[in-house]
């Protein structure tokens, strides 16, 4: 069934032609991939990759389950679950939604699949520049443009004040390997009538303390490493039954399956951009990926015992 997404757009320059309003058409499978290959360290990043990716794509899959459900129009709506929450936990579950509608508007109407956070560049910044003023995610695109993000998420419509708290942050990251920002955009995902929309905006820049990052390389771990986790957990692990609770299947193209087994996430990642028409041509995101959610995602969420 398809998924629908009602988003406002603000001031983006008419060449990348962004609608001002619209309705995404997507699917369980597109938001799941979102979801999962958001580039940012989980809470057990300090570990190497392997069980611990395995629960940070399995957390990230719940908090989409737990969070919202489709409608009989196949719209999103928030469960009962996540209406029961207290603030703090809501303000945790919002945020991780606000970057995966931002990963997936970003993909779909930008050409930009590839997102990466800003903590995976803290051994090469100051840390008083990734305080809490700054963007949450940088994007190039399949031109090699890169783009900064500040996502947001609320559980109701964002006020003008957080539209400019947002654009602020994104402003301050200027550059990616001497490379100019193009855009700099405040994301929101918000909750209006029970109903999971998006608006987003790309104010000017006017960074007062600017943020350069450098080329990320080994950064693309953070990428692809959950996914990668998912695909290659052995059959006879235990770990198999919370694969089979999430419901979803994991698929990574051959021609970059052994890059990504040998830890070569730059090259596995360059090479997916060389790739990545015959990649969706053949069912794939430009990524190499295929994310396949079971059916028991269109069902109505149950909270388990």
């Amino acid at each position: 069934m398809t998924l629908r997404i009602d988003y406002q757009s603000q001031s983006f320059p008419s060449v990348y032609s962004v609608p001002r309003v619209g309705t995404l058409d997507t699917s369980w499978d597109e938001l799941l991939w979102a979801a999962i290959t958001i580039g940012r360290p989980g809470a057990l990043h300090v570990f190497q990759h392997g069980p611990a990716s395995f629960h940070e794509a399995i957390f990230r899959l719940s908090l989409v389950r737990m969070a919202v459900e489709q409608d009989w129009y196949g719209h999103l709506r928030r469960t009962a679950a996540f209406a029961a929450l207290d603030p703090t936990e809501k303000g945790m579950v919002s945020y991780f939604l606000g970057m995966t509608l931002c990963k997936l508007f970003a993909s779909r109407l930008l050409n930009t699949p590839w997102l990466l956070h800003l903590d995976v560049f803290r051994p090469f910044l100051n840390p008083a520049l990734l305080g809490r003023s700054r963007p949450d995610l940088v994007g190039e695109n399949n031109a090699g443009n890169w783009h900064a993000f500040e996502s947001k998420g609320r559980s109701s419509k964002p006020s003008w004040d957080d539209k400019q708290k947002a654009k602020l942050q994104a402003q301050r990251l200027v550059s990616v390997n001497g490379i100019p920002c193009s855009l700099h955009i405040g994301s929101f995902a918000f909750f209006k009538v029970d109903l999971l929309e998006f608006f987003w905006k790309d104010p000017e820049a006017d960074a007062k303390v600017p943020i350069e990052l450098p080329r990320p390389d080994g950064e693309w771990r953070f990428y692809y490493d959950p996914a990668l986790s998912v695909a290659s957990l052995p059959e006879d692990t235990a770990l198999v039954s919370e694969r089979d609770t999430a419901d979803v299947t994991v698929n990574i193209h051959p021609k970059i399956r052994q890059l990504l087994d040998e830890g070569l996430w730059l090259q596995a990642r360059e090479a997916a951009k060389e790739l990545r028409d015959e990649f969706t041509a053949e069912g794939y995101q430009p990524d190499g990926l295929r994310i396949i959610a079971g059916e028991t995602w269109s069902r109505r969420f149950e909270k388990r015992g």
